[in-house]
């Protein structure tokens, strides 16, 4: 899972020696508002799962974003 999401943000440019579990996804790798929409719509791709908008807030980190999607496949 975590190799899946760091392919993800390879793709936002982002070195993947830049990503740890604590890494913001805004303020560490200057991620814009358009780059996490974006980002966030390619996770939800990659894992066939749907993110409400209200989650986005969850999704600031990689932490966050493993949290996630660790507790959306556990639903499933």
């Amino acid at each position: 899972m975590k190799k899946r999401v760091i392919e993800i943000l390879k793709q936002f440019g982002v070195p993947e020696s830049a990503i740890t579990e604590q890494t913001h996804f805004t303020r560490d790798l200057g991620l814009d508002s358009l780059d996490t929409v974006d980002l966030i719509m390619q996770l939800e791709k990659a894992f066939g799962i749907r993110i409400p908008d209200e989650d986005y807030s969850r999704l600031t980190t990689m932490q966050g974003v493993l949290m996630y999607l660790e507790e959306e496949q556990a639903v499933i």
